[in-house]
């Protein structure tokens, strides 16, 4: 009983936003904005109203396990759903919040059916139908918390995978966050190729401004 509850409250926007007639609502959550290395990753999320998963939350409260148990309960349950990334190459010849936008937006693009309306955690898009930035929106809407998991999950999986090829890293464990270990292993290696070049924790500043000079030119 206190989780369906739980689940009513998480769906309050959603309800607010069907009464003026917007019934197809997709939340959007990215996941690795914070990262050194690796890319970030945007899902979205059209939830079917009648099929809510209990367990859906911030991912952020939840354990990797569960968070692993929910993601494929989540795309079942769904009336759409997509994920996309953007590269650590891109974040670099732009900035991490375009990144985002542009990971966001093209989740956004992949849906079908196509959304009336959207709920964005924390960043206003740019869209021909309503967009709502909503502040700590994973953990009061379920569409934007559905969305974090699917976000966190396909990222996790993608840095277990990068992991493999640059093993020194411990990408597997810290996920590309600046971990202690991890900044250890930049000291000591350098950056891989998929590390942002431009975050002051992978290059000192004066590395960094050597390397926009030399890209603009």
């Amino acid at each position: 009983m206190a989780e369906a509850y739980r689940l009513h409250l998480m769906q309050g926007l959603e309800r607010l936003l069907s009464v003026d007639g917007f019934s197809l609502v997709a939340g959007v959550d990215e996941a690795g904005r914070g990262c050194l290395a690796g890319p970030v990753v945007a899902a979205a999320v059209i939830p079917d109203p009648k099929r809510s998963v209990p367990g859906v939350n911030d991912s952020k409260k939840l354990t990797p396990k569960l968070r692993e148990e929910l993601e494929p309960a989540i795309k079942r349950s769904s009336l759409a759903w997509a994920v996309s990334e953007v590269s650590a190459d891109e974040i670099d010849r732009g900035n991490i919040l375009l990144a985002t936008k542009t990971a966001m937006l093209q989740c956004l693009e992949k849906l079908r059916p196509r959304p009336q309306c959207a709920l964005i955690d924390a960043v206003a898009l740019e869209l021909d139908y309503p967009c709502l930035p909503v502040i700590r929106g994973d953990a009061v809407s379920y569409a934007i918390a559905s969305a974090s998991i699917l976000a966190k999950v396909g990222r996790d999986r993608l840095m277990r995978q990068l992991d493999r090829r640059y093993p020194v890293y411990g990408f597997a464990a810290n996920k590309g966050y600046g971990a202690l270990e991890h900044r250890q292993a930049l000291a000591t290696y350098g950056p891989s190729p998929i590390h942002r070049l431009t975050f002051k924790s992978v290059l000192p500043r004066s590395e960094t401004a050597s390397l926009t000079a030399s890209t603009a030119a």
